[in-house]
């Protein structure tokens, strides 16, 4: 029954890829947000077929496309055990867990506009790589990449070395020596650096990591829902730092790795949210008519997720989230989309930014925006689109234009000064996965607009 359920899940993403299920991230962040997510996890074995298969259509699909518009005529990525280079595992077929003695990786992108995966290593990976050299000796394999080199006499040799991003500043010092060694001199004034191509190859999505996408991050938008419930939670006796852990053991249940861990703090009457504060954040025993925020990320299929979302605790009496909160709520969805219709190809994320602040402002809003790209990565390389702790702009990676086909975690706050606090301001935090269309900005599986109630649903007489 279990191998049924794999095989119908992975049935699932590849209908999502021929566009047989677009509208799918709506339905079930609709239908699905609190539904058992164990059914819907793959075991270990079986997520090699799908990863596999989404890194090789990146090699077809991707690659060759970003070595031409890079100008990068032979791409290298080297790597030893214990120091692999941060685009190593986009670029190996499962099941690999390191990069065995030294590991040599060659990208020659051909007349015709296909690339070449080849491989220079003592145990050689198989499809989609061809082995040029295997062997015990390293100074034959030095030796053989030299030749490897010299045969194919590309004109622009990209390496990973990089002052600003460090994604793309993985060749170690010791290999960057050890390949000038077996480098004639006119073929070492070719060396510049793959930072380009190394953003652009992590940034971007390709049809059937969209596809998938939705699926991964509504894992974790229902963890956070089972979570901010009556079954975790009891006022007056669980704390936040319970529910942080509930959820950290819920993700290891689960086999979702946790990319950092999860936090869970409140916010109440009588426990001020001034202008200053950019989180506004307490922890302590939860109590009726507390606030909740939690802040979580997972990767899963090689996708990492990003997400913040808030809760209500019920008082006595009440059967519902008050409607000040849900005003509150209804700005930060405002906010979200400001930021989001800001969103136009070329544009860097300093200038997002700044359209974002613009609109904002204009309708009042108190804002705070701080979003960053995410994929193999939860902070993933691109375009910064503000940062927590500088609303100006942001040097170099805010400077990197917007591309289609690239995700993002939509992150950021307001803060509104709540009536039936006598006028203390709330922050209502928000993160959100989303893709960039080159058009449009698309939640991947739904965005919070409703908040997560702990309490009865209908309140005691």
């Amino acid at each position: 029954m279990k191998n049924i359920l794999h095989i119908r899940l992975f049935v699932v993403m590849m209908l999502l890829v021929s566009g047989m299920a677009s509208n799918s991230s709506q339905a079930i962040a609709k239908s699905q947000l609190t539904a058992p997510a164990a059914a819907a996890v793959l075991d270990q074995r079986s997520r090699v077929s799908p990863e596999n298969q989404m890194m090789n259509e990146r090699f077809k699909k991707l690659l060759p496309k970003l070595m031409a518009e890079t100008n990068i005529d032979l791409w290298l990525v080297m790597a030893r055990e214990y120091a692999e280079d941060p685009v190593f595992f986009s670029l190996v077929p499962q099941p690999v867990f390191a990069a065995r003695r030294t590991t040599m990786l060659i990208y020659h992108l051909k007349d015709d506009g296909s690339v070449d995966a080849l491989s220079v290593n003592t145990y050689p990976f198989g499809v989609p790589y061809k082995s040029v050299w295997s062997g015990g000796d390293l100074d034959e394999q030095w030796q053989a990449l030299g030749a490897l080199i010299k045969d194919l006499d590309p004109q622009r040799i990209g390496i990973n070395s990089s002052r600003n991003w460090p994604v793309a500043d993985g060749l170690t010092e010791g290999l960057h020596k050890r390949l000038l060694e077996v480098l004639p001199s006119d073929l070492e004034k070719r060396l510049v650096s793959a930072e380009e191509l190394v953003v652009r190859w992590v940034e971007t999505r390709i049809a059937e990591e969209q596809a998938v996408y939705p699926h991964v991050v509504q894992l974790a938008r229902a963890v956070i829902a089972e979570g901010f419930s009556s079954k975790v939670i009891t006022p007056g006796v669980t704390t936040t730092e319970d529910v942080a852990w509930f959820i950290r053991q819920r993700f290891h249940e689960l086999d979702l790795q946790v990319w950092f861990m999860p936090y869970v703090n409140l916010q109440r009457a009588g426990i001020d949210c001034p202008s200053d504060n950019p989180f506004c954040a307490t922890s302590g025993v939860i109590q009726p008519g507390d606030v909740l925020h939690t802040d979580v990320g997972i990767c899963y299929l090689k996708l990492c997720t990003d997400t913040q979302e808030m809760g209500y605790v019920l008082k006595q009496g009440e059967s519902d989230v008050p409607q000040d909160l849900k005003d509150a709520l209804a700005i930060g969805n405002k906010w979200q989309d400001h930021l989001t219709s800001s969103f136009k190809t070329g544009l860097t994320g300093n200038q997002i930014l700044a359209e974002t602040q613009r609109k904002a402002k204009g309708e009042g809003i108190e804002s705070s925006t701080y979003t960053h790209p995410i994929g193999f990565f939860g902070h993933a390389p691109g375009p910064t689109i503000g940062m927590w702790d500088n609303q100006d702009e942001t040097p170099i990676r805010g400077d990197w234009p917007l591309y289609p086909n690239t995700a993002y975690a939509i992150e950021g706050n307001i803060r509104y000064e709540l009536p039936m606090w006598n006028g203390q301001g709330v922050r209502i935090k928000l993160e959100q996965v989303a893709m960039f269309d080159g058009e449009r900005v698309i939640y991947t599986a739904g965005r919070q607009t409703r908040f997560h109630v702990v309490g009865p649903k209908t309140a005691p007489q």
